[in-house]
């Protein structure tokens, strides 16, 4: 198994609750940190979404290894951002079996 190539600095985000100063929530993002980053696309396709058209694409993101329950262990539901681009993690896989890396697999959305 090759070593894979880290050159993408990616901000680990996580959701979370903000108040909307009307006794409400809103939905905002945490940074946790910065992983380096092999970016691999897979597939992608052109759907509806809201009567516009959505251009939704599959990544593989590598990033080191963290331990379960370290804040630098990526988790589903939380997104990498590369600049303007978000990838929103749909599950996190080893990539080896000592765990010195881990496989994100995560889409990215862009209204076409």
């Amino acid at each position: 198994m090759n070593v894979p190539r880290l050159n993408h600095a990616m901000v680990l985000e996580t959701p979370e609750q903000l108040p909307d100063g009307a006794g409400g929530f809103v939905e905002g993002w945490l940074p946790l940190g910065t992983l380096w980053a092999e970016v691999t696309a897979r597939t992608g396709r052109e759907t509806r979404a809201a009567g516009a058209f959505v251009s939704r694409a599959g990544f593989r993101i590598v990033v080191r290894g963290a331990p379960f329950g370290s804040p630098e262990r990526p988790r589903p539901q939380q997104r990498l951002r590369d600049g303007q681009r978000v990838f929103k993690i749909t599950a996190v896989t080893e990539r080896d079996p000592d765990g010195r890396y881990l496989i994100c697999h995560a889409q990215e959305e862009q209204v076409a």
